[in-house]
């Protein structure tokens, strides 16, 4: 009976696992002991490279020993869902009195849900918007921030008529894929067709979506460059060498501290704009979620209920500068009354999550690629796409054949 006794007890002390990445496993180690205090559980946060992540989980899942909890990017939860490892979601949301999914922004939340089922829990989120200065459009008689795409190539034409043929309007590495992706997402069409198993990049939203890419650089506005190329972004972008950079929110913190005294509210932040009017941009970032075979689910749950507080979640924005994906947590005076964080949460009502594909990173590079040989090739936009559209088929082949075998399979069930 004693060593049952004791046994049951080791059990019921074994601490919580929490695996999370980079900087934000730094960071949330800090906030951790509250709530240890507050509960009575223990948790063990292991602190994993992003380099590594992605390798050690896939170990973790092969030998069965995946942890508790965990943070996931959201480009990566179609990949564990059909692994069959995350646990669903939604009856602890239901029974929670803390994640509130209406105080979610939409495309945010939308994220996590993986064919009709909600498996993670938003964390923080990540978007790109755009870093302007403020004099340099004054200077080029560009009367206020630009809403629409026509009104952009205005300012940009503008921009660069100012400053000449040695500067530029605006920066966008060839290197990066956030802007091509940002612009197709502000599209009718999706990037993805026939259930996912088949590129759309010969479709009219992305041909729109890259010919206005594209002509930045034919006119001259951007320069074609990868980020390497530059000696620093920061810098540049004081020094005037551009007047719009798109870019994400860790940058507010980068900008500030790099500015020059004569420069200060000389800078700031607006959201994209679209076709038509503000524009759509990317859900980025990543979510918590508990895996299938955790023994301790409920007490993950409360963890994840913790990190969904409004009140941690700005404490954890003010250590590290990640944004926050409830609502409510936007009311704190330190986000709202800041100027730069201000055109981020707009942003965040109009963004949309990428298609909700394991293949999806892959994709995504073979789409940058391919706009890189339109821009710096030269190659025609059509071949282009068509190639792409090849190479994004061959990616999907398996998934289309388990499509197709699925549905084949529920067919001949159905049939009399």
């Amino acid at each position: 009976m004693v060593v049952l006794l004791s046994a049951c007890t080791r059990d019921r002390q074994e601490p919580l696992r929490f695996w999370a990445m980079g900087r934000e496993a730094e960071v949330v180690a800090e906030l951790i002991p509250e709530f240890e205090r507050e509960t009575g559980i223990d948790v063990e946060i292991q602190q994993i490279p992003w380099t590594a992540a992605h390798e050690k989980l896939l170990t973790a899942f092969a030998a069965q020993a995946l942890p508790d909890v965990c943070q996931l990017g959201n480009t990566w939860l179609p990949e564990f869902a059909a692994l069959g490892v995350l646990e669903p979601l939604q009856p602890f949301v239901d029974a929670s009195s803390v994640v509130d999914p209406d105080d979610f922004f939409p495309g945010i939340w939308d994220t996590s849900v993986i064919d009709g089922e909600l498996l993670g829990i938003p964390w923080y989120v990540d978007t790109r918007l755009l870093f302007y200065r403020k004099d340099l459009l004054r200077e080029a008689g560009v009367q206020r921030p630009p809403r629409t795409w026509a009104e952009w190539e205005q300012a940009m034409a503008a921009v660069k008529a100012h400053v000449g043929p040695d500067r530029y309007a605006i920066l966008m590495p060839l290197n990066e894929f956030e802007q091509q992706l940002s612009f197709a997402l502000q599209q009718d069409d999706p990037l993805l067709r026939d259930h996912g198993t088949r590129g759309n990049f010969q479709s009219p939203g992305f041909r729109r979506a890259l010919a206005f890419y594209a002509n930045m650089f034919e006119q001259g506005w951007a320069p074609k460059m990868s980020e390497t190329q530059i000696s620093n972004v920061w810098d540049e972008f004081f020094n005037g060498f551009y007047a719009f950079y798109l870019s994400g929110p860790w940058n507010i913190r980068e900008f500030r501290k790099r500015q020059p005294p004569g420069l200060e509210g000389q800078w700031g932040t607006m959201p994209l704009p679209g076709p038509d009017g503000p524009g759509a941009g990317i859900a980025g970032g990543t979510s918590l979620v508990i895996f299938r075979d955790s023994p301790r689910q409920q007490q993950a749950w409360k963890l994840i209920e913790f990190l969904s507080r409004p009140d941690i979640q700005q404490r954890f924005h003010a250590m590290i500068g990640d944004l926050p994906p409830r609502r409510s947590t936007w009311e704190h005076p330190a986000l709202a009354q800041d100027e730069f964080a201000r055109a981020f949460r707009d942003q965040l009502e109009r963004v949309k999550p990428t298609p909700k594909v394991l293949e999806w990173e892959r994709i995504v590079q073979e789409m940058r690629i391919a706009t890189e040989r339109v821009v710096r090739g030269g190659q025609p936009q059509d071949q282009a796409l068509a190639e792409l559209d090849r190479r994004v088929d061959a990616i999907l082949e398996k998934r289309r054949w388990m499509y197709e075998r699925d549905h084949a399979d529920a067919a001949a069930e159905q049939a009399p």
